[in-house]
Parts: C-alpha cells; sequence; structure tokens
C-alpha cells in the first residue's frame, strides 16, 4: 500500500516528525542538497541568459536513487525543506531530479517542528515558491561567476589556492580597513584628575571626577604639568555639594534573537563561533530526545532576521511570567518588535524556544553541555523580552571646588536598580569588555552640604584606537549594512580563515600579509566587488526578485557587464605580486637571519629569510614561556593540519600533552597545576577541579542595588 512520502534535508529532522505524523507518512532525507552547479565547470551559459547546468554530483547518486524509487512508489509527495530561500531551492531541485509526469509535489512549510506547526502546515500546502528559487539561483550563479572568473587570475598573479567572493571579499575589506585605522592611529595624551571626599563628620566617602570650571568651560588635560598645577589649586580648595538631581531610567529588554543576533551573543556570553553557534541551534532546531516526550524540536528555525514572534508564543510566555515571577514583572501589554534588517522576511519568526514552560533546568540532564548553554540563552532571551522594564534611580551630584584662584565643577554619579524587571532573568552582554553602566552607590547628601578632601587621584590617559572586530562585532557591522544574509555570516567567517586571509588573536581578527595584498588587489581592479555600499544594493536587487520587482537574469547581467571589463583589463594589466613574509623575533640557528612563516603543501611552517644560502626550516611554533605540566618542556603554540590553534608540548612526540585553550602563567591557587582560559573567559585548571571567575562576568543586580 502506497503511503505519503516527506522529504527533508536531515535525518535528525525526519525523526521529529515521524513522531509528529504517524505510520501513515514515510519521511526520507535528503541530506542536503542533491544538485548543484559542476564543481569541474563554470556551468553557466553565460551567452543564453546565464542559463545553469545542474548536475547530481557522484556522492549524492545513491539517495537520488533512493528518493526517485520512493517517489514513484509513494501517492503523494510533500517537500518539507527548511523554511527559507535554500530551503525553497532544495524542494525545486528534489522536484526536477526525482519527479514525474504523474507526480504532484507539495510544498509544505514550518517555522518550528511542533505537532501544532507541523500538522497545520500539512493542512495548507502550496505549490514551490519560483520568486524564491530564483532568488536563490541567481545568488548561486552570482558566486559561481565572481568565484570561477576571478580565482584563477588571483592564483596567477598573488598565489594558488586563493578565492573572492561576493560577501567574503567584503568582510575581509572591513578587517583590512579597520587594521590600517588602529596601525595609522597616534595616541593623544590626556589626564584625569577625581577627588575622594566625603561629608563632614561622616567616614563614608565616594568619588567625583573633575570636569571644568564652575562657569561651564570644560577642561583639557593634556599634560603631567598641568595636572600637577590643577591638583595643586584643587589641594587647597573648599568643597561643597551645589546640586542634586535624580532621575527615574527605564532600560527595556532586548527582542527575540534572530540569526546574527544570536551569533553576537553566544560569542559574547558563550565563546561560541558563528559556525559552532549553527550547527548547534541546528540540532536545537530539528528535534532531539528530550525524556518521555521522544525527539522534540526545541526552537524555531534558527535562520531568520525577523523579530516577529507567533501571538500564541507571546500569549503562553506572559502566562509563564505572570505564574514563575508574579504579575510586577508582566507589563500591562505585550511588547512587539520591529526588525532593523534591511529585508528582512517578516513572515518567518524570531528564534524562540517552541514551548517556553520547557525550561532549561528541566532538560539539562537530556543536552549535551553545549546544547544546552544555547538553549539557555535562547529561552532567557525569549521569556526576558515580554518581561517587564528595568527600573534605574540616575543621581547626579554636581560640586563645587572654591580655589584661591578659580572654582572648579566636580561630578559623581550613581546609578541604582530599584526593580530589577527582565534582568532578573537577562542582561544583554557588551562587545567592550569593562563597559560600566555607574559608579557605584553614593552616601546620602544634600545640597550645600560641606566635603572635606581626603584625597586625590591624578591618571594618565591615552586615546584608543579602534578595536579589532571579533566575531560578534563583524556579524553586526554585515547585518547593519545589509550584506549578506542570515545563512551566510557562519560559513563566511570561517572562509576567510580557512583562505588565510584574517587569523584570530585573543578572539578578534587581524589580517594577514595576504589578505592585505589579495584585498588591495581587488580594490584596485574590481572596486565594486569590496565596495560594501555596492555589495548592498546588490542584495537589495536579489531581494527585490522575491517581490516581483526584477527578473533574476537581469539583476545578474547588471552585475557582470561591468564585471567581465574589470576582469579583461585586470588580466591585461596586472602584474605578479609578491606577497611579503610574516617575520617572526626568532633568528634562524644557523646562520642568525630572521625567521619568516611560510606556507606549503602541508601548512604553515618556519624558514630561514637567507634562503637559498641558508636552507634552515622547522615546524610552525610559537613560544608561551609556559611549563608543561607532564614533563616540565616549554608549551608552545601550535597549528594543527585544519589551520586551528592548539597548545602542546615541544618534546612532542615524546611527551603528547595538548590542549585546545591558551595555558595561563600563573599556577592553580588550588593545586598548583597548570591553569587554562577555558572557552577564552575563565581559568580552569588541568590538574583538579578548580574554575576561577568568569572573564567579564557580572550578576544581575537586587532592587537598591548600584550598577
Amino acid at each position: 500500500m502506497s503511503k505519503n512520502l516527506v522529504i527533508v534535508e536531515s535525518p535528525a529532522k525526519a525523526r521529529t516528525l515521524t513522531k509528529i505524523l504517524g505510520r501513515s507518512y514515510s519521511l526520507k532525507a535528503s541530506l542536503g542538497h542533491v544538485r548543484d552547479l559542476p564543481r569541474s565547470e563554470l556551468g553557466v551559459e553565460v551567452e543564453k541568459g546565464f542559463t545553469p547546468r545542474y548536475v547530481v554530483p557522484k556522492v549524492k547518486s545513491k539517495i537520488v536513487n533512493e528518493l526517485r524509487q520512493a517517489v514513484k512508489d509513494a501517492s503523494t509527495v510533500y517537500l518539507a525543506t527548511d523554511p527559507d530561500r535554500e530551503g525553497e531551492a532544495i524542494a525545486w531541485h528534489l522536484s526536477e531530479v526525482t519527479g514525474t509526469d504523474d507526480k504532484t509535489y507539495r510544498r509544505v512549510v514550518f517555522h518550528e517542528i511542533t505537532a501544532e506547526a507541523v500538522k497545520r502546515a500539512f493542512q495548507h500546502p502550496r505549490t514551490i515558491d519560483m520568486k524564491l528559487v530564483n532568488s536563490q539561483q541567481a545568488r548561486r550563479i552570482l558566486d559561481r561567476l565572481l568565484g570561477y572568473k576571478l580565482s584563477p587570475l588571483l592564483w596567477k598573479k598573488v598565489k594558488r589556492g586563493l578565492s573572492a567572493g561576493r560577501v567574503q571579499s567584503v568582510a575581509v575589506r572591513i578587517i583590512v580597513d579597520r587594521e590600517r585605522e588602529i596601525e595609522q592611529f597616534m595616541p593623544v595624551e590626556y589626564w584625569t584628575i577625581e577627588a575622594e571626599l566625603a561629608k563632614k563628620g561622616e567616614e563614608a566617602y565616594f568619588r567625583a571626577g573633575l570636569v571644568g570650571l564652575a562657569g561651564g568651560t570644560k577642561l583639557n588635560i593634556p599634560d603631567e604639568k598641568e595636572a600637577v598645577r590643577l591638583k595643586g589649586e584643587l589641594e587647597r580648595a573648599d568643597y561643597q555639594v551645589k546640586n542634586i538631581a535624580t532621575k527615574k531610567a527605564s532600560r527595556q529588554p532586548a527582542p527575540p534573537f534572530i540569526t546574527s543576533t544570536m551569533q553576537q551573543e553566544a560569542w559574547r556570553k558563550l565563546r561560541f563561533t558563528a559556525k559552532q553557534t549553527m550547527a548547534i541551534a541546528q540540532q536545537l532546531y530539528e528535534g532531539l530526545p528530550v525524556g518521555d516526550e521522544g525527539s522534540v524540536g526545541l526552537i524555531t528555525y534558527m535562520r531568520t532576521d525577523s523579530t516577529r514572534v507567533a501571538s500564541s508564543a507571546v500569549v503562553e510566555t506572559r502566562e509563564f511570567i505572570r505564574q514563575k515571577y508574579g504579575p510586577e514583572y508582566l507589563p500591562q501589554h505585550a511588547r512587539a518588535f520591529r526588525s532593523s534588517t534591511r529585508g528582512a522576511q517578516e513572515a518567518h519568526e524570531a528564534i524562540r524556544p517552541t514551548l517556553t514552560a520547557r525550561e532549561p533546568s528541566l532538560i539539562k540532564k537530556y543536552l549535551t553541555a553545549s546544547q544546552f548553554r544555547l538553549y539557555d540563552l535562547i529561552w532567557k532571551r525569549m521569556v526576558a523580552s515580554q518581561m517587564a522594564t528595568a527600573v534605574f534611580d540616575n543621581t547626579t551630584v554636581d560640586i563645587q571646588a572654591q580655589a584661591p584662584q578659580n572654582s572648579y565643577l566636580l561630578r559623581a554619579s550613581s546609578s541604582v536598580n530599584v526593580f530589577p524587571g527582565f534582568i532578573i532573568l537577562y542582561i544583554e552582554g557588551k562587545d567592550e569588555e569593562g563597559e560600566e553602566d555607574g559608579k557605584g552607590i553614593l552616601p546620602p547628601l544634600r545640597k550645600g552640604d560641606l566635603l572635606r578632601l581626603l584625597d586625590l587621584i591624578m591618571e594618565q590617559k591615552f586615546t584608543q584606537p579602534p578595536s579589532r572586530f571579533t566575531e560578534a562585532t563583524l556579524v553586526k557591522m554585515l547585518e547593519q549594512w545589509g550584506i549578506g544574509r542570515p545563512s551566510t555570516y557562519a560559513p563566511i567567517l570561517s572562509t576567510i580563515q580557512d583562505r588565510g586571509y584574517v587569523t584570530k588573536e585573543k578572539g578578534s581578527f587581524k589580517p594577514t600579509q595576504l589578505g592585505f595584498v589579495v584585498n588591495d588587489v581587488l580594490n584596485q581592479y574590481f572596486s565594486d566587488i569590496v565596495d560594501i555600499t555596492f555589495t548592498a544594493s546588490l542584495e537589495d536587487e536579489l531581494d527585490d526578485i522575491v517581490k516581483t520587482k526584477r527578473d533574476w537574469t537581469s539583476v545578474v547581467q547588471h552585475f557582470y557587464t561591468p564585471f567581465e571589463k574589470d576582469l579583461a583589463r585586470a588580466q591585461e594589466q596586472m602584474e605578479r605580486v609578491k606577497v611579503p613574509d610574516e617575520l617572526i623575533e626568532e633568528t634562524c640557528p644557523q646562520c642568525g637571519k630572521q625567521l619568516a612563516i611560510k606556507s606549503g603543501r602541508f601548512g604553515k611552517f618556519l624558514a630561514c629569510t637567507g634562503y637559498p644560502e641558508c636552507r634552515y626550516t622547522q615546524s610552525f611554533q610559537i613560544k608561551t614561556g609556559i611549563k608543561c605540566p607532564e614533563c616540565g618542556s616549554e608549551l608552545v603554540q601550535r597549528l594543527s593540519k585544519k589551520g586551528k590553534t592548539f597548545y602542546g608540548c615541544s618534546s612532542y612526540p615524546k611527551c603528547q600533552f595538548a590542549t585546545n585553550f591558551r595555558p595561563l602563567p600563573e599556577p592553580c591557587p588550588k593545586c598548583g597545576g597548570l591553569l587554562i582560559l577555558f572557552m577564552g573567559r575563565w581559568p580552569k585548571c588541568t590538574k583538579c577541579d578548580y574554575q576561577g571567575k568568569r572573564k567579564g562576568d557580572k550578576q544581575p543586580a537586587k532592587s537598591g542595588e548600584p550598577v
């Protein structure tokens, strides 16, 4: 007896749907795309309206044959691939490679794998949306044209194995431009002066910073000489409270996650890479076995740029808040959030738990540590988004310092949380370490109070260069410009590292010499490709295909015509470019010349810059100055075959100790063992159970506490 056939991408998703749909449906997984452009050739007939030539890869032949047979035996075929452009394209390719004249395909779309959402989708199937398919086709063909036309030029003129891409090249440019800003930055010295003050007759003290003259003129303290002069005047001054102002301030919760904000927050709080975050989110979406419930989809679809939440989920979340935290933590009206992302697909939902009552603590034992941590983050973000605002008393105290020569203005401030609201559950992370909301609590003060000076603290400071991009800030930058889409952020960050264009230093992206060279070559000959505004406008054109405002071939033609001219000019004019060696501080033990990092067939290695006179080489490793906990030799930083950084014993293979986390110079305070910076956030011992305070951790303030 023939059954209804449902085709999805992954076995995990198939298992979860089988539990929901029952025995009258047969589930098959395509294991991703079943058809693509050929790898060995361009596969696009440019002169025939950019007609693509799709092929079934050899590795997919077996699964395609199985799907064809399953389709032949089925009464009805449902295509239940993911609810985005990529999923729509996979559904279309499936219908093309398995279709017969007597079969009608039904497309079902759901944003969460729950019984209610799935059954509703199967009750309202539709046809394949060719507008979405054509938008994805245009992206794929554009990327193929750019990659297959430009990469050979880079191989010939710069180095083999290179690539360029519509989004990846812009990402590299953003990182390179920031690095040059940092290199050209000239720090400017300035000084600050703070007074430690207390009310006369009382012990409680506080600090106030020098702002300017009492008349309102701001003071610039450019050097130590001026700081010493001002300190001398302030030492002889009389201090009095001139004004106190306290204002109520409300802080609103952040909206539920979209793909980019989830990746940003997972990096800030969990130190998960974008790639790692998406892989774990995929597992949570497709379904995991949760006790007696069986395989359950725990979150909604994780590739989305919409902050919209289904009304049923809002109602459920608000009722959970009322029962768990009390009515005072529930705002009068439900919150609705508007997407700020360019081209956001509002038909989609934000990333949220499929069931608010499924608290993280209740299912922790069924999840891996990484799955639990990401689910906990998503759950808290969603629940907090519907909680009451946090309320603060922000107090500013102006203090007059009457010196013999001048009258000065000093200012102290505090922010006290008087009602925690949503921060009892969740506080959004910050990109810069050390950002603070206030300076602590002030003692009771009144206008006219006389103060005594306890101390004056001068501090030399320098203006700081802009920070390098982290995974969080780079994704944020791409999103703000509308470059790339939710599905592209993670692979782009991986690609620019795999190609050797950028490296990570202490969690931040730094361009390599190769990255500088390739960026400059592209900027000289293909300025549009690395232009942020042009790339963003091209994204808008690709989105217009879905809205039927543009034909997909016209969008591709609009890009390809000037690109073809630039390519011809570059092939004629571009000279071969030599990538400068990356020099290190170590010298060659044979001839004394500086060593450089080179790249070969098997990855990076160190070689003497005196080549060919001196042919000394050694494996690529960076000394840490920290002893191996097992044999006492030095630990060195190395690169794995996949280009990942790890730390191992310099006596390898005699000693095989290794760790993926950076070793710390200070010993464990509990047992004296080796400390590592676990997940880039907190010290952890490799020998005992010691775990130090997490870097940048800050607990939610209780009512009445300063923040």
